[in-house]
């Protein structure tokens, strides 16, 4: 296949945490798991350490540093990767993750992974969840030195791995994601009804984009804007 082939072929690309893996893994790490080991380390109340780190969290959120384990290890003085291996049984793919990819690959489409999680984080989960097979390019926003919320990564990853963004869907349980993407020119976006199953689904009317529940549900807009494409150049 020419490379000019390669660039006329459909894009998948594809969030991790909350969107092919299940949030409650890190929603548990984050939430419950810190706040307590904080406390033992630094013998605070459970109390202060969970308002002490949620005002870090707000600070931080959307960030490059939110996302980066060597920033909260050395800001919180737990290490957070240990943390993390220490429940890596939790982590779980979400329904239909697996079945989606599968489809993809034998439909065509070229997936990607791009990840807000830092590299550590992202090699953590691969080694509990199996994702590599599908995907032909999976990067890490620490790789790219902004986060998927900002349009310099995306302007970045179109320099380094050059894409059409007319060709690309992209699915990601976070709005300010999907608009930093919107604003690159990406148009085939899609969130994710219920990115943690320990937590209620929300509302699609209070997205902004069209909101998957299992994400097999993506085929039926695929198909739909396939049929529409068809239809305006017949």
């Amino acid at each position: 296949m020419s490379y000019s082939d390669l660039q006329q072929q459909p894009i998948a690309m594809f969030d991790m945490d909350g969107t092919l893996l299940d949030l409650a893994f890190d929603d548990f790490i984050w939430n419950q798991c810190l706040p307590e080991r904080h406390a033992q380390v630094h013998q605070y109340s459970l109390e202060q350490s969970q308002k002490t780190l949620f005002q870090f969290y707000q600070q931080h959120k959307h960030t490059l540093s939110w996302y980066s384990s060597a920033y909260w290890t050395e800001k919180v003085g737990v290490d957070v990767i240990q943390l993390q291996y220490d429940h890596r049984d939790k982590i779980k793919a979400r329904i239909g993750c697996h079945e989606l990819l599968k489809q993809l690959n034998a439909q065509g489409y070229r997936c990607w992974l791009l990840t807000n999680a830092d590299r550590a984080g992202l090699e953590l989960k691969l080694e509990n969840v199996e994702l590599s097979p599908y995907f032909e390019l999976m990067v890490s926003s620490e790789e790219l030195g902004h986060a998927k919320e900002e349009v310099a990564f995306w302007q970045k990853l179109q320099l380094l791995h050059p894409f059409d963004p007319a060709q690309a869907v992209f699915i990601d349980d976070t709005v300010a994601v999907l608009k930093g993407a919107e604003d690159f020119g990406i148009h085939q976006l899609f969130s994710i009804l219920q990115p943690s199953s320990n937590k209620m689904p929300r509302s699609k009317t209070e997205l902004a984009y069209p909101a998957l529940d299992h994400l097999t549900e993506l085929f039926d807009y695929l198909e739909t804007n396939q049929q529409v494409t068809d239809a305006k150049t017949a």
